[in-house]
């Protein structure tokens, strides 16, 4: 049983979008952000049942602190 191309790309993009959000929750870890760190690895955590989660939050977390 082979999977579609359609669906092999799906599979690859939800991975990248969690690779990602665990690389910017590192980020924040380093950079001494707990709260933020935390909020991204938890948004991790749901991007692998919700697609592109992580993505938002990270842009959500960006855009406070640019307008904050």
């Amino acid at each position: 049983m082979s999977t579609s191309p359609a669906r092999g790309r799906s599979e690859l993009l939800k991975n990248a979008s969690t690779v990602t959000t665990l690389i910017d929750a590192a980020m924040e870890f380093a950079k001494g952000r707990r709260k933020s760190g935390a909020l991204l690895l938890g948004a991790a955590a749901l991007s692998s049942r919700i697609p592109g989660f992580g993505t938002a939050v990270s842009l959500l977390i960006r855009a406070y602190r640019r307008l904050r």
